[in-house]
């Protein structure tokens, strides 16, 4: 604890053995102390990392909602744990600490009660080579006359849209049978995040982007503004053009590391406040960001690539904790933080990144700072990595891209 109170208020350089680079910028840390409850808790604003400072790897160019920077999860994890050591993520979503723990040969569980986030995970830690990717490819057949259940007109041609159905008949197949392979996952991954979007690399005439599926109706509109038709997009050469951008710096020794630590992993699809699956005391530093209320609608900008995956958007959206006050979301993490005091090992670490709600108007750290506390951990602080463009005077009150600011906000917490 020492040592990382020395590094978030000094903030030397500190040197990063597993790459031989410098890890971390340096600067001056401001300091400063709030009270809340009956808690006084030290906060520490710095610009901690930037996405500028280690280019992150290609691997995690998924699109997903709500997600942070593969910087955030790389500071804490080099920092706090050692390889071989268990890294956790209780709202794993498109996976961005799993694989960011992956590469830096820690041990992972993953947990998210989406079904989504496994699809979008599990086959990065599996890297088939391109070649075997095109040659599965050439065996799927695709029947042109063949049309989803629902109309999708507005967002595909006539024959790309049969190439997708062929596709997700071919993968409902392979699975069913219990046929499916690292290959086919990726496969499926890949054509998941190509659905919909915004460039000629998607499936989808132009549209919002990949994170965020409109309606049929909205789409319609869209066409009109727009004044487009859906152009015909040959599946087979997109999914290969962007497996090939995803994995052409992946390194040799990083396809090795990353399958040894997926032959290892716990994936899970549980509510985080109940994941027995998961030994006590075995996991070393969690770090993760929860919904945040009801400010993304999961269910609703996930539609398409559910209705691609064969899962129940309804009973999705039924799981997913997207609550509109902040007492039921108390209630929750609530929960949560039980879980995680049990599962988490003395000395071990939870960094739980709490964003900002309605402009600023609601501080969620505010309220999971207690929850911790009352479950066991103790908090160490409030840590802002404050990302700067123009220059602002406002430390405690920023708020994500106003001021010319970008800023994350996470409580630490520990297990004594």
């Amino acid at each position: 604890m020492d040592k990382l109170y020395q590094i978030l208020t000094n903030f030397p350089e500190i040197e990063d053995n597993e790459k031989s680079e410098r890890a971390y910028p340096t600067g001056k840390t401001r300091f400063q102390k709030i009270k809340i409850s009956e808690h006084t808790i030290p906060v520490f604003i710095n610009e901690y990392w930037t996405s500028r400072q280690r280019q992150a790897s290609p691997l995690h160019e998924i699109a997903y909602r709500a997600c942070f920077k593969p910087q955030l999860p790389r500071f804490f994890i080099q920092l706090l744990t050692k390889p071989g050591e268990v890294v956790y993520d209780p709202f794993s979503g498109r996976g961005t600490t799993i694989l960011e723990a992956a590469l830096l040969g820690r041990n992972v569980i993953a947990n998210d009660v989406n079904p989504l986030s496994q699809i979008l995970t599990k086959p990065r830690l599996f890297i088939p080579t391109l070649e075997e990717v095109a040659e599965r490819l050439q065996t799927i057949p695709m029947d042109k006359s063949l049309r989803a259940e629902l109309d999708l007109s507005m967002f595909y041609h006539p024959l790309t849209e049969a190439e997708i159905v062929s596709l997700r008949q071919y993968l409902r197949t392979r699975k069913a049978q219990g046929k499916e392979d690292h290959i086919d996952r990726w496969i499926r991954m890949i054509a998941t995040n190509r659905l919909t979007g915004h460039s000629p690399g998607f499936f989808s005439v132009y549209t919002l982007p990949p994170n965020q599926a409109v309606s049929p109706e909205r789409q319609k509109i869209i066409n009109a503004r727009r004044q487009q038709i859906p152009e015909y997009r040959d599946t087979r050469a997109l999914i290969l053009r962007k497996t090939r951008r995803m994995t052409n710096r992946v390194s040799m020794e990083e396809r090795r590391r990353l399958a040894e630590v997926g032959q290892k992993a716990l994936f899970l699809t549980e509510d985080a406040r109940f994941t027995d699956a998961i030994q006590s005391a075995s996991v070393q530093l969690t770090v993760t960001s929860p919904p945040f209320l009801n400010v993304v609608q999961y269910a609703d900008d996930n539609w398409l690539r559910c209705w691609f995956n064969s899962i129940d958007v309804k009973q999705v959206e039924a799981t997913i904790t997207t609550t509109s006050t902040l007492s039921r979301w108390c209630e929750v993490m609530e929960g949560v933080f039980k879980e995680l005091f049990r599962i988490t090992k003395q000395g071990g670490w939870v960094a739980f990144e709490v964003g900002e709600v309605k402009k600023g108007k609601i501080r969620l750290e505010e309220s999971v700072i207690p929850l911790g506390i009352s479950a066991g951990f103790q908090c160490f602080g409030v840590m802002i990595n404050l990302q700067k463009f123009t220059k602002t005077a406002n430390i405690w009150g920023i708020t994500n891209n106003l001021k010319g600011t970008n800023t994350n906000r996470i409580v630490l917490f520990y297990k004594p």
